[in-house]
């Protein structure tokens, strides 16, 4: 039955006075307002630790900023209402101490349902490729492909003989491309002689057992500094391994060093200087895997561990002329390691028998 103009008036008035007392019931009062969420900006309470003039003045050094007095003492003093209130209101109050184990609290699949999530099996298969004969020259060993480094390690060189090698050219080259922050040469010998009393026992590990490789330096290393490329953090040691630097140390593989990244992983500088390009030492190696990439375009190391979030492996090695595998996200565990993804750098095949190994030696020749 179709209702009367007067009652339809009559109904609709009841509505909208009981949405209005429920919306009064509910409104939230001034002095409830969250944190983070004051009315205007500047104007809420404060929130966070007391800072200083000498804060900011720390600060200038890792972003690369110069203030005046004026600027530091207006800073110290609104920072507690101004900018404070609104990490708390993207953070949160920090009260609850998250364990590095812990899973995210979200995953992200790409595969479709229709869809196989990869092989049946996961391994890795190996290809038998022939390596060649031995090179003469170290050089031509520096600057081998990982795949003939792992094959003629199994078969015919040296751990330590290539190590030395790598450790030689890191003292000869890095003086200039400013690619190494901490080189742990002690370490880097003694698996290397583990390792050839491993594979001559017939006890080998696999394809990197002892090839020689360098870490970004905000990859943990028990023991050994690990300082993410800023002068805060220099003397930082922490006390475990992280977990891609584990499983590198269960393959065989040896340490040689640990490499720069820009300041807090943003850009190619670092409290050493600039990591440069070794195809063009005039510029920069790019950001913020630029020792990893700089170290392998260079042969200083058989390979490199980067990192990325927003192309920090695809820019240094597009710069320096490697390839640089980033991973599915997930696919590699980041514990102990202050990035969201960890790739291996590869130094890229040269169809033409070495013609640029041959130039970037003569661009780095002191």
């Amino acid at each position: 039955m179709s209702k009367s103009r007067r009652q339809f008036l009559r109904d609709t008035s009841h509505f909208f006075l009981g949405s209005a007392i429920a919306f009064r019931g509910n409104t939230q009062q001034p002095d409830e307002v969250p944190p983070g969420m004051p009315s205007a900006f500047g104007v809420g309470p404060a929130f966070g630790p007391a800072v200083s003039t000498s804060s900011f003045a720390e600060a200038e050094k890792l972003m690369q900023v110069q203030m005046t007095d004026a600027q530091r003492a207006m800073a110290a003093a609104t920072w507690r209402t101004t900018m404070a209130p609104i990490y708390e209101r993207r953070t949160g109050p920090r009260k609850v101490t998250l364990e590095s184990s812990l899973a995210p609290a979200s995953r992200w699949d790409p595969v479709l349902t229709s869809m196989k999530a990869g092989p049946e099996r996961d391994r890795f298969v190996r290809t038998q490729t022939d390596p060649g004969p031995l090179p003469s020259s170290d050089d031509e060993i520096a600057f081998a492909s990982l795949t003939r480094l792992s094959r003629w390690i199994e078969q015919k060189l040296n751990s330590q003989r290539l190590t030395k090698i790598y450790l030689r050219r890191i003292e000869q080259f890095d003086p200039k491309l400013r690619c190494v922050i901490t080189l742990t040469r002690e370490l880097a010998l003694a698996q290397a002689a583990k390792a050839d009393t491993e594979i001559a026992a017939g006890d080998y590990r696999g394809p990197l057992h002892g090839i020689p490789w360098g870490g970004k330096d905000l990859l943990d290393t028990a023991g050994i500094a690990t300082t993410y490329g800023a002068e805060t953090y220099r003397n930082r040691v922490p006390a475990e391994d992280a977990a891609v630097v584990k499983r590198l140390h269960d393959a065989g593989a040896v340490l040689v060093a640990k490499l720069s990244l820009g300041a807090l992983a943003l850009n190619d500088i670092w409290f050493g200087g600039q990591t440069m390009n070794p195809w063009l030492p005039e510029e920069g190696s790019g950001g913020s895997s630029a020792g990893p990439a700089a170290a392998v375009a260079a042969g200083l190391v058989g390979f490199a561990i980067g990192s990325e979030t927003g192309g920090s492996i695809v820019d240094p090695s597009m710069r320096c002329g490697i390839s640089g595998l980033r991973p599915t996200y997930g696919r590699v565990p980041r514990t102990g390691h202050d990035s969201v993804l960890v790739a291996r750098q590869a130094r890229s095949h040269d169809p033409q028998g070495g013609r640029h190994d041959a130039r970037a030696a003569r661009h780095l020749r002191p």
